[in-house]
């Protein structure tokens, strides 16, 4: 357990952004499976839709530092690469 106040307080910073960061990233998986069901469901303009409100909240995670850069840059491709070759 921490000694100084200071430690004490950063213990406890990192209790409350760890709750939120949580919350953030559930949501943020929430919104690219949607994507993912759309897109087994068959139907593309479902897909399309579903994947232009992902694509924000990915940005979002990114600058919020979140995700990776790399990492979001990846979801995104291959979220839109599997949009794309829908029939």
């Amino acid at each position: 357990m921490a000694n100084t106040a200071q430690a004490k307080k950063r213990a406890r910073q990192a209790e409350k952004s760890r709750i939120r960061n949580a919350g953030q990233r559930s949501k943020l998986r929430t919104f690219i499976k949607k994507v993912l069901t759309a897109i087994e469901s068959g139907n593309k303009e479902d897909a399309q839709s579903a994947y232009n409100t992902a694509v924000p909240m990915i940005d979002a995670a990114t600058s919020k530092g979140l995700i990776h850069k790399n990492n979001a840059a990846r979801n995104k491709s291959r979220l839109n690469k599997r949009v794309h070759e829908m029939a």
